[in-house]
């Protein structure tokens, strides 16, 4: 390869110069180097939420980039075939990329690398994405954990890789190829209304990840093991969004989450934990894929769920379930694009147990309206409450979401946050409620408080014998 032939960076959910393997090969090599994101079939599918906060890291990113003397060049199309066009245009003779752990990604992926290197071209794909590559963690017999504390000893005391500097700057090619325009993909089409609000609760970029890490270890993190499950408190990192989108690497996390358990900070080592917890559902997706498609467990494939969407499930939907706790998880669903992790597991469990719906329809729901959208992550959780995947809560856990709200929101600062009927002079958070959710929902601030949608206890009874009858029969 000529020196002065550029290689490809193939940006795909990692929107960050420092820590980035990918970016430091293509810049080692002394070659120029053509950022390019491509908008195949599989990100064009993504749902409204994560599409929408998708086009605001290409926007970030891409002004990053010009700082760093360089640009991003936007394609749309066929991964392969758009690699192909520009490798023909600008002679670049290697591609590198960050890889991604989910079956299509993967499929395309191989395929690929596997056709550009029988044109003659270097393909390398990197990690970066996570701390453990999924095949190099293993259990004493060869196979696959499938339960977190078990995984969770076997990664602990493992060496992570060093944290890689970002380049000043990036030598950049003689001549850029065409690119198409971030606006002409309206990429926030599907959000409507909701666009505006979502986008002022995000926090987009590298600046912006390392800023919420330093903050959180700084100010929180001593205290996040005993104030992590109160929504109402501000005690978590809210760092998910960014690793969602690779504006943060998880090694960062880790290395300085490290450092502040060294220096005994009370909590970092339950922050390592969630830190790793996200490995474990990629471990999982990776052995077992079908944990994004079918229940986990194969017992659980006929169990008696509903796969409608009913007047409840879209209640349930909208924070019109008449339960506090459900009401304002959906709601800051709906107005940020993310959920407290407490939160999640109440809204889970409500819908799988006492509505006695599917779990995909949480999980698509998820799939839609989440900023922070991670495949592995929303499978795993969704199948964990549900009680149909690996190391899952029991089926029989029904979470009480009265009962949840009085002891984790025992003054009532979550619901007052998010639920604006009933207040005489409701937050701003609960009223862009109102202006995000749809016309056609017909809701108002000034309606009355949703009448509950079943009975608790009549809810919890129906989902115990089903599961009761299900083990019988099964």
């Amino acid at each position: 390869m000529s020196s002065h032939a550029p290689v490809i960076w193939w940006i795909r959910r990692d929107f960050r110069l420092a820590d980035n393997p990918a970016l430091t090969a293509a810049v080692n090599s002394g070659a120029p180097v053509l950022p390019v994101y491509i908008l195949d079939a599989q990100e064009a599918a993504l749902g409204a939420a994560p599409q929408f906060r998708l086009g605001l890291g290409l926007d970030h990113f891409a002004r990053e980039l010009e700082k760093a003397g360089s640009r991003l060049i936007l394609r749309r199309g066929t991964a392969l075939a758009v690699l192909r066009d520009l490798i023909k245009e600008t002679g670049a003779g290697a591609v590198h990329w960050s890889r991604l752990y989910d079956p299509q990604a993967i499929a395309r992926d191989t395929d690929v690398k596997k056709q550009l290197q029988e044109q003659g071209v270097a393909a390398k794909s990197h990690g970066g994405r996570l701390l453990f590559e999924p095949w190099t963690v293993e259990t004493k017999t060869g196979g696959m954990y499938k339960v977190f504390t078990p995984f969770w000893k076997s990664v602990r005391v493992r060496d992570v890789d060093s944290l890689l500097p970002a380049p000043g700057k990036l030598p950049a090619p003689d001549a850029w190829p065409a690119g198409e325009d971030l606006a002409s993909w309206n990429m926030g089409a599907a959000m409507r209304r909701g666009a505006e609000v979502v986008a002022r609760y995000c926090r987009v970029g590298e600046a912006a990840a390392q800023a919420r890490l330093d903050e959180f270890l700084e100010d929180k993190v001593s205290a996040y093991k005993d104030r992590r499950d109160f929504p109402g408190q501000d005690a978590t990192s809210g760092l998910s969004e960014n690793l969602a989108w690779g504006e943060i690497s998880p090694h960062r996390l880790w290395h300085q989450g490290r450092a502040a358990m060294e220096h005994n900070s009370q909590g970092a080592e339950t922050f390592l934990k969630e830190v790793v917890w996200r490995e474990f559902a990629y471990h999982l997706m990776f052995h077992s894929p079908h944990i994004l498609t079918d229940s986990w467990r194969q017992e659980w494939q006929d169990f008696p769920w509903s796969q409608e969407v009913t007047p409840q499930v879209q209640a349930w939907r909208r924070g019109q379930t008449g339960y506090g706790f459900v009401d304002a998880a959906m709601r800051e669903l709906y107005v940020t694009g993310k959920m407290h992790n407490r939160a999640r597991m109440i809204v889970a469990s409500f819908l799988t147990k006492h509505l006695m719906a599917h779990w995909k329809i949480g999980m698509d729901w998820f799939a839609d309206t989440l900023v922070d959208w991670d495949p592995a992550s929303n499978a795993m959780g969704w199948q964990w409450v549900a009680g149909s995947g690996p190391d899952a809560a029991p089926f029989f856990r029904v979470f009480n979401p009265s009962g949840q709200l009085d002891k984790f929101d025992p003054d009532g600062a979550y619901t007052r946050r998010w639920i604006a009927e009933g207040q005489g002079n409701p937050t701003q958070t609960a009223l862009d409620f109102y202006a995000a959710a749809p016309l056609s929902w017909n809701l108002s601030p000034d309606m009355a408080r949703a009448e509950a949608v079943v009975s608790l206890q009549a809810g919890r009874d129906r989902a115990l014998t089903a599961y009761h009858e299900s083990r019988e029969t099964g």
